[in-house]
């Protein structure tokens, strides 16, 4: 590393993601390492690998104030460096690069990076280079669809954007599917951004969700991983609470890299796809930032955040070695979350909620690490505790 202590400002400093930045980077003796977040007290804050705690407008409810401090901070306290964890941070900081010339903004320019976080563009890129997607349907407004033609059902109508950018704040949207002719004509109706806001209606894949998680240097691989989600919050799919790590599939690797390698692609990206009962994957998205079980790859020996830093800085990355296969990640508030969801649903059978009971009650503590709760480092999950039961009203 650099014999001069680098300055480095993580962002979104309440994900997850963001506290495995800060440990990981925080370890490199040469570097001094903040954190920001809207929320008073972070949990990347209350690291005992950061050494400066910020507070900062919202990004994506005020996205002119946050851009206007981050200005001012930088020059305030000398960082060289801006690591944004989230999808509006990232892409905030890179439609206005112009404003942060000559500070290290890890990832590709915003063109780049809105060719394969646009689900419309990534779906056309796809069909041009042989990467598997399913059927779909692009329009520009709910207007130009005509229902009657559609006569398979479930479909998904899956927004061009996750996030959509209007000159002054962002609007969440939604994936949502449609299980009949009814269903689709309702959700044209009612979803508010179907209006006036591309999106897909796009063939329904059974299977399960699968990713590789990777990170390229300038359009050359330097490292790939992948997990296993074991439990969710909600149960039947969505964030991991119990991750595990496995072996790079194939055929979706070779998938993943037929992509990332024809994008030119620079600094990480997680590639997702659905995985169909014949064990065949379906492209579905790129989040083109930092992951929730981040903390997991660098568990089992890919660094990410450490190698997303040797890049940036012109350093040859570390050579990879084998990572350990079966390493398992728990978020143990998730987890308990997950658990009571599980309990209160009437379509788990008893014999299924009290194996889940035991399930959380017996972990494998050997094969099992929690991912804010670290012996060496508590006070994140003490934070991440008081924020809990401020949440439940306690």
């Amino acid at each position: 590393m650099a014999s001069s202590p680098y300055r480095i400002l993580v962002l979104d400093g309440n994900q997850r993601s963001a506290l495995a930045v800060t440990r990981s980077l925080g370890s490199i003796n040469s570097l001094f390492i903040a954190a920001a977040d809207s929320t008073t007290k972070c949990i990347a804050g209350s690291s005992r690998f950061c050494s400066l705690a910020l507070t900062c407008p919202a990004p994506d409810s005020e996205p002119s104030a946050f851009l206007e401090w981050l200005e001012n901070v930088i020059k305030q306290h000398d960082f060289h460096a801006l690591f944004p964890t989230t999808e509006v941070t990232s892409q905030l900081l890179q439609m206005n690069a112009s404003r942060f010339e000559g500070v290290i903004i890890p990832y590709t320019d915003y063109k780049q990076i809105m060719l394969l976080a646009d689900k419309g563009q990534l779906h056309s890129k796809a069909l041009d280079i042989g990467v598997n997607v399913p059927q779909a349907q692009i329009y520009q407004s709910a207007a130009e669809v005509d229902v009657d033609q559609y006569t398979s059902f479930p479909i998904v109508i899956k927004p061009c954007l996750s996030r959509l950018w209007l000159d002054d704040h962002w609007l969440n949207t939604t994936v949502q599917i449609a299980y009949s002719k009814e269903d689709l004509q309702k959700h044209l109706e009612t979803s508010t951004w179907l209006q006036s806001h591309a999106f897909m209606l796009q063939e329904f894949i059974p299977g399960h969700g699968a990713g590789i998680f990777a990170i390229y240097n300038r359009g050359k691989s330097v490292a790939f991983f992948a997990h296993r989600r074991l439990r969710e919050k909600p149960p039947r799919g969505g964030v991991s609470v119990l991750s595990e790590s496995a072996s790079l599939n194939p055929a979706q690797l070779e998938q993943a890299q037929r992509l990332l390698d024809n994008a030119q692609w620079h600094g990480v990206a997680m590639v997702e796809f659905r995985v169909d009962p014949q064990g065949k994957p379906w492209l579905m998205e790129v989040n083109t930032r930092f992951w929730g079980s981040l903390q997991l790859a660098i568990d089992a020996g890919v660094d990410f955040p450490k190698l997303l830093w040797q890049i940036s800085t012109g350093e040859t990355p570390c050579e990879q070695a084998p990572y350990k296969i079966g390493n398992r990640l728990r978020w143990l508030l998730g987890d308990l979350d997950s658990l009571y969801l599980v309990l209160k649903d009437k379509e788990f059978s008893s014999l299924e909620k009290i194996q889940r009971i035991v399930d959380f009650l017996i972990p494998r503590p050997f094969r099992t690490r929690h991912e804010l709760n670290r012996w060496g480092d508590l006070k994140p999950a003490l934070t991440e505790f008081r924020q809990y039961l401020k949440n439940l009203g306690l």
